[in-house]
This record gives structure tokens, sequence and C-alpha cells, in this order.
């Protein structure tokens, strides 16, 4: 989700939601990332008999109906945050990271995976440039707005790996060890002023801080903690605050977002709001006033479970310094993952993984109403 650049995030298909950016003077592009070997079955993420090889798909969202520009296959995983996708300022090219693939012992079981794809999206049609080595369990993954360093976080090794930046072309940097291989390292996001990144750790229940000078990046051992199993994040274009979600215990019962306020010294968690089971994704508008939440609300759980419901939800809430309101919600598909506005804030799109398709909202301020 970016400048219709923001951050990545995860969408539909089993997909990997991604950002927005913008492509000639009224192109709106939405790149989705899409895991096909992965579907719900009673409640249990499972791999399908044969599945198709993942694909990621490059969408106008600047016209009416929205308009497939291209898609490439490339390894791609919902298992993980869905901030698996990020898109370059200059937006000539995206990153894909690819979390798992299927165990070539047993088909019916996936295994992590490192793969992180380069994908030029100049080229007519959109195309895969390059395809690198991160970590196991790669996950979110940023570019830093001077296009000059990229980070991914690595969940099943407990790293997060450092790559520099020239053109559309990425040579690895080192790694950066955070906890230990449980640690697990969700996401990762540069401030707007790249001078720091943050890193949610699901694994242990931190934040951590890194520092960035140049092309050096370096744990700082700072870090904080908010709630359990911080998971999906993003920061304010302002760099003012950060907000990030947290997956819970996984029970059924309420879990949180919360809120960073990135101008304290050091940066602390300020606020804590209660949103319903299991938040997945979170997506900032351009402007920095508001931020879309995507709940499971219980819909990726068994029928029979008593904290299942037929449906998830889309909450969006307005940002006014470190204090985060409630302004709208929305009754969503199954396992819904990440969310995106559109470049003038007036549209929300979300990936829904049972449906395998993108949910659209106008969105006025006040109200979501669905768009198709």
């Amino acid at each position: 989700m970016t400048s219709l650049r923001w951050r990545a995030a995860k969408l539909g298909f089993a997909l990997a939601l991604v950002p927005l950016l913008t492509v000639g003077a009224t192109a709106q592009i939405l790149v989705s990332a899409n895991d096909n070997k992965a579907i719900l079955v009673n409640g249990a993420n499972v791999v399908p008999a044969n599945p198709a090889a993942d694909t990621v798909s490059i969408i106008d969202l600047g016209v009416s109906p929205p308009k497939l520009i291209g898609e490439v296959k490339a390894p791609a995983s919902v298992i993980g945050p869905p901030q698996s996708v990020a898109i370059s300022r200059d937006e000539t090219f995206a990153l894909v990271t690819g979390a798992f693939k299927v165990d070539p012992a047993d088909p019916k079981k996936a295994i992590p995976d490192n793969k992180l794809s380069v994908i030029d999206l100049k080229t007519k049609p959109p195309a895969v440039i390059a395809t690198l080595e991160a970590g196991l369990g790669a996950a979110g993954v940023s570019i830093n707005n001077a296009g000059t360093l990229a980070l991914v976080a690595n969940r099943s090794e407990g790293t997060v790996s450092v790559f520099t930046v020239s053109g559309n072309k990425l040579t690895p940097a080192g790694k950066i060890q955070l906890g230990d291989s449980k640690s697990g390292p969700s996401h990762v996001a540069f401030t707007p002023d790249g001078k720091s990144a943050l890193v949610t750790r699901d694994g242990d229940n931190r934040v951590s801080i890194l520092t960035v000078d140049g092309n050096k990046v370096e744990d700082s051992k700072a870090f904080m903690v908010g709630g359990i199993r911080p998971y999906s994040l993003e920061i304010s274009p302002k760099g003012d605050v950060a907000v990030f979600s947290n997956q819970g215990g996984g029970q059924g019962d309420i879990d949180v977002i919360n809120v960073i306020d990135l101008k304290a010294k050091p940066p602390r968690i300020v606020d804590t709001i209660s949103v319903g089971q299991t938040p997945e994704g979170v997506g900032m508008s351009s402007d920095g006033k508001y931020i879309a939440v995507t709940v499971m609300n219980g819909s990726n759980r068994p029928k029979d479970h008593p904290a299942f419901n037929d449906f998830g939800l889309l909450q969006v809430y307005s940002v006014n310094g470190t204090t985060l309101r409630k302004v709208a919600q929305a009754k969503v598909g199954h396992w819904c993952q990440g969310a995106a506005f559109s470049k003038n804030n007036k549209t929300v799109v979300i990936q829904c993984m049972v449906e395998k398709n993108l949910q659209a909202f106008n969105f006025d301020g006040r109200n979501l109403k669905p768009a198709g």
C-alpha cells in the first residue's frame, strides 16, 4: 500500500496483500501476491492437491471496473503478516517474499522458504527480473524512501535480511539476528527519514528498533512490549506514529492494535485498542489520517467452534496525534488479509482468502459502503 505506494499487505486468493502505487498520471495500481498452496478446510489451513503456481497480479484501480494489467508467476505465501510486498518509491519495481513452499518430501505439507522476487513494473507485461534468497520464513518486506535499502523479516530463523538497492538491482548485505530462531520477526518497516526501522516479533512479543546509517543496519537492542504476538505494522508517512496489530493467543479472546509514539525518546507504546478476534492486517492512508484494520473475527475457525463468526470485519480508525478513534466498520468475507487505501483515500480494498477475491469499499471519512 503506498502513494498508492504505501506499505504492502496481503489479499485474497491466498494472497499476500499489497501496496498501491501510481504508475503514470492516472493509474492506481494494486499488487497482489497470490498463494495457491493454501486453502481453508473446516478452519484448518491445508495444502490442496496439485496446487497451481503462486502468482503476483498487477491491477489498475484507476478505472472502473478495475483492470488486470498483468500477472507473473512468483513464490508467495499467505502464512505471515499481510505485508509481503513492497514497492519502490519511484514505482518501477516491486518486491515479493515467499515464506513457505510445498514440502518436496510430502506434498500435503508446507515448509519454510526464503525467496525474494524482484518484479519490474515498467515492462509490458510486468516481469520477474531476479529471484534472491533472504532467510527462512521470508515475510514482511520494506524499501526505504531513498530506494537504497530493503529489509526482509525472516520469521522461521529469527533474522532480518539486509539488501542494498541500486536501481532495481538488489545485493545481499548480511543479516541481523533478533533473539533466537523462535523470536519470529514478522514485519519490518522503515521510518520516513530512513534512519531507523521497526520489527514486530510474534515469537517473543517484542517490537525491535533498528538503527540505519547509510547502508549499515544494526539492532539497537532497544525494544517495546505491547500485547501478545505483534504482527502487522504501519508507520505514518508523517513519521510521528506507528500502529501494529497483535495476533493474540488464538483462543477466541478479544485482540488489540497498538499505537507507538515515534516522537518520544525513546519511542514507546502509548495506546492499546480492542478490535476483535485476530486483527490480521493494518493499512495507513497516504495522508496518515486513517488506519484500516482487517479483523478475522473468527471467520477462519471451524463452524462448530464457539468463537466462529460467518464474516470478518473491516474497521477504519481516524488518527489524531497518538489517539485512534473508530469511525467506520463493515462486514467482509472470511480469512481476510491486507487492506489498502486508494490514492485519494476514498476507497479501501481488502483481500479475502476464502472468497479468493478483492473486496472494495467507498469511504467518506465516516462510513464504509461496498463498492464491488
